[in-house]
């Protein structure tokens, strides 16, 4: 069994911050894969599913972001789930926004959220970080992480979250490189080629260009009789030759 954490803070007043992108991810999770409806369980919010042979349990914790680990361990104790098989969802200041990174243990960074995984679960669990920017001074961070996305970023924000369900079912198996392919697909899909195709379907190559008529030939111009300058006398004995 796997146990997937989605971060974030309960309450309608938290549900569209970016500090909450976390409970997003497995929302849409849960509603696209036919998982559980949510209940009430280990200091937080629960769904069950399956992805083929595996089974996967979603947890939104409750606790508040700075209390995550507490809700975390107690639903890997009862389902005696071992660290390796935990994997957790959370915001990202360092990526840009709609970019997502899968990172298997290393440090907390200062978040909240993984820094309390750490004190009750140790490191070694794996992580989906998802990007939604710096606001570029260390002293607005708070603030920034604890407001709600702007209408400009709706359309990126569903192409992450799509992708990331889209990509779930690898992500269960295991397959990593495949979960993050499945993702770039939404956020960055290839772009169609604009090269125009003839009938036979290959690309239409430039025109040539004409080949330049050859000149005409010019021989040289025919020269005219020339000028008989014999005095009539000459012409006479010349006659008599003949």
């Amino acid at each position: 069994m796997q146990l997937w954490v989605g971060l974030g803070n309960p309450g309608a007043k938290y549900a569209a911050n970016r500090h909450n992108i976390g409970f997003m991810a497995v929302d849409r999770i849960a509603a696209d894969h036919g998982f559980a409806p949510w209940r009430k369980g280990y200091q937080g919010q629960v769904s069950e599913g399956r992805f083929g042979s595996t089974r996967v349990l979603l947890l939104k914790p409750e606790t508040f972001m700075n209390l995550s680990g507490q809700s975390v361990r107690a639903a890997a104790d009862f389902y005696k789930i071992p660290l390796e098989e935990i994997t957790v969802f959370h915001d990202e200041l360092d990526l840009a926004p709609g970019k997502c990174r899968l990172k298997q243990g290393g440090g907390h960074a200062g978040h909240n959220g993984l820094r309390s995984i750490h004190q009750h679960m140790g490191p070694d669990y794996a992580r989906v970080r998802l990007g939604i920017g710096h606001p570029g001074d260390k002293n607005r961070v708070a603030n920034y992480v604890l407001a709600d996305f702007a209408k400009a970023e709706a359309a990126w924000l569903d192409d992450l979250l799509r992708g990331i369900s889209d990509g779930a079912p690898a992500l269960a198996a295991g397959e990593g490189g495949k979960f993050l392919n499945a993702v770039a697909l939404r956020t960055a899909p290839p772009r169609a080629s604009t090269g125009t195709k003839p009938e036979g379907g290959k690309p239409a190559g430039p025109k040539a260009k004409p080949e330049p008529k050859p000149a005409p030939k010019t021989g040289p111009k025919e020269s005219a009789e020339p000028e008989d300058t014999r005095s009539a006398l000459e012409k006479l004995a010349d006659k008599f030759r003949r």
